[in-house]
């Protein structure tokens, strides 16, 4: 996905925000710190974060949805599973070489009434894994292995329908 439709996707949801005074109920946005690339622009609802392909590893995320009702942890190379942070707030580590190797992500409050947050991540060597949800850990641990790139999207409960093939072994 070219950069320009990263940041229009950005742009969408910032303008939501300063024109009703909050993100859309149904909205999610992430970025991620990438090895040669440092910091990429916010995307939104289930679109690629990170890269695939170039053998580049994810360092650190970021993720915000409305009312600040996510946390989220990773399990970072020589450091094990990080402390569980809030929404916006950086997991991982930046400007050390570690790359992320597993992520968890919960919603809370009223989010977590009403949706369910669905994500997959993509592992050196394995490729895209299956779609797991709430709390459930995508990629690996012990392991060794990076993971590139993440897609993340809400469900609203009503909707789900069985993901089928988990995203950790």
């Amino acid at each position: 996905m070219s950069k320009k439709f990263r940041f229009l996707g950005f742009l969408i949801l910032i303008f939501s925000v300063v024109f009703t005074g909050a993100a859309s109920a149904n909205s999610i946005a992430y970025r991620t710190h990438v090895t040669q690339y440092a910091w990429q622009g916010w995307v939104t609802n289930g679109r690629v974060s990170g890269t695939t392909g170039k053998g580049l590893q994810m360092e650190a995320i970021q993720i915000d949805v409305p009312q600040n009702g996510i946390t989220y942890r990773v399990h970072v190379a020589g450091r094990g599973w990080q402390n569980w942070v809030h929404a916006a707030e950086i997991a991982g580590t930046t400007g050390q070489g570690r790359q992320m190797e597993a992520i968890q992500i919960r919603l809370t409050d009223k989010m977590a009434s009403n949706y369910y947050i669905e994500y997959r991540v993509h592992v050196a060597g394995y490729g895209w894994l299956g779609w797991v949800s709430d709390g459930e850990v995508a990629g690996t641990t012990g392991k060794g292995l990076r993971m590139e790139a993440i897609q993340i999207r809400l469900v609203e409960k009503h909707r789900r329908k069985s993901s089928g093939q988990r995203g950790y072994f």
